[in-house]
């Protein structure tokens, strides 16, 4: 009775884990940003609120998103972008904060991630986006400070590795647009 059970579907292999590499290290230096910041988690569509590395075909259709069978992210790209926002942010300004910290900021930095996938032309050409909608609020007044949309992308090999390759690359630099943004926004 029991040699039935071992006639079941074959055992999968573990899904492949991706983050978003290294943090990388930016030069010691006065920081720029001459604020305090509340940074609470990044909010996503419930789309892309899971580990699931998301693409779409273009070619096909535009509208259907996808996701990779065999592999994920070690956690969802919001928190992966939490954590990677707040060590660049901590670096760039007077400190960083959470809403767990009870501490005074100056401004409150909330993030809405709108777009983290991967978009197929054709079969061979992809490119990776990362869009996120930044909102600045000053936290004496309870005023919105600034608002902004920044969208990058990469070009990305046709599978899930170059995916991940990608995406964390435009995680990187619509990261750096965001402190950039952040220092001009608040001087």
């Amino acid at each position: 009775m029991l040699g039935g059970c071992a006639l079941g579907p074959d055992k999968r292999d573990a899904p492949v884990m991706f983050d978003l590499g290294p943090q990388r290290i930016q030069a010691a230096s006065a920081p720029g940003i001459k604020a305090t910041l509340l940074i609470p988690p990044v909010a996503a569509s419930p789309w892309l609120d899971n580990p699931n590395i998301q693409y779409r075909l273009s070619f096909k259709d535009a509208s259907r998103p996808d996701a990779y069978a065999q592999n994920r992210w070690t956690m969802s790209p919001a928190l992966l972008l939490t954590e990677r926002l707040r060590a660049r942010f901590a670096s760039a300004s007077r400190g960083v904060v959470t809403v767990q910290d009870g501490a005074k900021a100056d401004y409150a930095l909330r993030i809405e991630l709108e777009d983290f996938s991967q978009q197929f032309s054709d079969a061979q050409s992809s490119k990776a986006t990362a869009r996120l909608r930044a909102s600045l609020i000053d936290q004496n007044t309870r005023t919105l400070h600034a608002q902004r949309t920044f969208t990058v992308e990469r070009p990305a090999a046709p599978n899930a590795p170059g995916a991940a390759q990608a995406l964390a690359a435009a995680s990187d630099a619509v990261i750096e647009e965001l402190v950039t943004w952040a220092d001009q926004s608040i001087k």
